[in-house]
């Protein structure tokens, strides 16, 4: 198991960097490897990489799979005697990274081909802590894809990597805090194999990453032990958030990435807040200020944009007098709002909480963790006490202020979200409950959608009479929009019971 952190290297830091990483013991070595797949891009697809590499004068056949966090990869690395290697994945065999390798070639058709090439200066540091050692590789170079033909594309490379050799992870997490605070390194997710693949592609647009299901591979009782459950959810989070943000960091985020970027965020604060009385003290409360400040920073972003797009688009099919929305002033851009110190260290350290737990080393708590029995207990009484709160503001919701009703939706979406972190653990289908929330929560949105609009048209209306249009336009629609978010709330299940362990 391979544990380490990536980062994107800003322009302008690279020159100090460089410097940096010729102090103390640094080697330099030239590392020329091939990539293989198949035409189907069977590895690709299941987040695998296979390559030979050139090591000086040796060479290495490595495969790399996606590991059980955000922090850890599967790896195994096999020297190969010849001057000029064939791919052999049976090298691999009886590793947990050969066991993807392998599922994923099982009945796929064609042989595997060399697909991209890598040609990489490598500079190795050794960094030690107290108890361990952190090598760091300063990798600069390019990406070479469709190699010795017309059709030939590179795109650079320029990353720093820090790999926990020995010891803790914390010494690693505190190492990797203090070189991307000093160099002003972004956590970046998206690997030497994903830049290849882009380069293959004749329009790359990476699709925005989503939530996915929780699963309790150890068996019930130990996803409801309490740090297990922590560890899994904050993990589950991270997955979402670090795929959009590196996709930020790479400068092809777009409003997709964005949203579900701030999902992320919304779904991590909920697991914070909801799951801390697992193992009372494991979080740390210096996560949730950097959490809320991006939070909200997007959410500008994002209802401004979304109001725009949707509400616009409506207005000018009712014949709405053509307007144009004001640039927005002093509002952060998604890069400026991912780059920021602060929410950085925040992915470093949760990134590392994930590993700590998985390795028996857990942070020191201030109380004893729940037994998976009294886990189930304390999981059922919360969704129920937010659903008996969500379905007591939904019999009034006519009567509700515009914030009430807006605390209605933050409500609905922590019980969801609370509800898929837990799916594993409930009886029957947890999917039904789940879907039976949704016509709610799209009402919701778009209440607030048209809230959102209805601010921003009147703001438009001080320098441009012409939409006053879409104010009136947009009061008109809030009794019926209200009604119809009524009817949805009133739809929603009850929490299905818990499974008994």
């Amino acid at each position: 198991m391979e544990v380490e952190f990536k980062f994107h290297i800003p322009v302008g830091r690279l020159a100090a960097l460089q410097a940096a990483a010729q102090h103390g013991d640094a080697t330099t070595v030239r590392l020329q490897a091939r990539y293989f797949d198949t035409q189907g891009g069977a590895l690709a697809s299941r987040g695998i990489a296979l390559r030979l590499r050139k090591e000086g004068d040796r060479w290495v056949q490595t495969v790399k799979a996606r590991g059980d966090g955000p922090l850890d990869r599967e790896e195994h690395d096999v020297e190969v005697e010849a001057s000029n290697p064939s791919v052999q994945p049976e090298l691999h065999a009886g590793t947990q990274a050969g066991k993807q390798l392998r599922e994923a070639l099982d009945g796929t058709e064609g042989p595997l081909e060399e697909i991209y090439r890598t040609d990489i200066d490598r500079a190795i540091r050794n960094l030690s802590f107290d108890g361990g050692v952190v090598e760091m590789a300063l990798d600069t170079g390019k990406i070479v894809a469709h190699g010795g033909s017309e059709r030939e594309k590179q795109a650079p490379v320029c990353e720093l990597e820090l790999e926990l050799k020995e010891g803790p992870v914390s010494g690693l997490v505190e190492l990797a805090r203090q070189w991307a605070a000093q160099h002003g390194l972004l956590v970046n997710t998206v690997s030497k194999a994903e830049r290849g693949e882009r380069l293959l592609a004749a329009e790359w647009g990476r699709p925005a990453t989503k939530a996915r299901a929780m699963v309790a591979p150890g068996g019930i009782r130990q996803f409801l032990r309490g740090p297990a459950l922590q560890r899994a959810a904050v993990a589950n989070c991270l997955a979402q958030i670090l795929g959009n943000a590196s996709e930020i960091v790479e400068g092809s985020g777009n409003e997709t990435h964005v949203h579900q970027l701030r999902t992320g965020i919304r779904r991590l604060r909920t697991v914070l807040r909801e799951l801390d009385a697992l193992a009372p003290g494991a979080f740390d409360p210096a996560w949730e200020p950097p959490l809320v400040e991006a939070f909200r920073g997007l959410g500008e972003l994002r209802d401004r944009e979304q109001a725009v797009q949707t509400i616009g688009t409506e207005l000018k099919e009712a014949g709405a007098p053509p307007t144009d929305a004001p640039a927005p002033a002093g509002i952060a851009s998604p890069l400026d709002i991912v780059r920021t110190p602060a929410f950085q260290a925040t992915l470093i350290a949760l990134m590392g909480f994930t590993v700590c737990l998985a390795d028996g080393r857990a942070p020191d708590t201030t109380g004893a963790s729940l037994a998976a029995r009294d886990t189930r207990k304390y999981l059922h009484r919360r969704l129920r006490a937010l659903y008996k709160k969500v379905h007591k503001d939904a019999g009034r919701f006519k009567a509700l202020s515009i914030d009430e009703q807006h605390r209605v939706r933050k409500r609905l979406k922590r019980l969801r979200f609370l509800a898929e972190f837990a799916a594993p653990a409930i009886q029957g289908e947890a999917g039904k409950f789940l879907g039976s929330l949704q016509p709610a929560l799209s009402a919701l949105g778009r209440l607030n959608d048209e809230r959102v609009a209805s601010t921003l048209y009147r703001e438009m209306a001080d320098t441009d009479p012409r939409a006053w249009f879409g104010v009136g336009w947009l009061a008109a629609r809030r009794k019926a929009s209200v009604k119809a978010t009524t009817k949805a709330l009133a739809r929603m299940q009850r929490p299905p019971p818990m499974r008994r362990v």
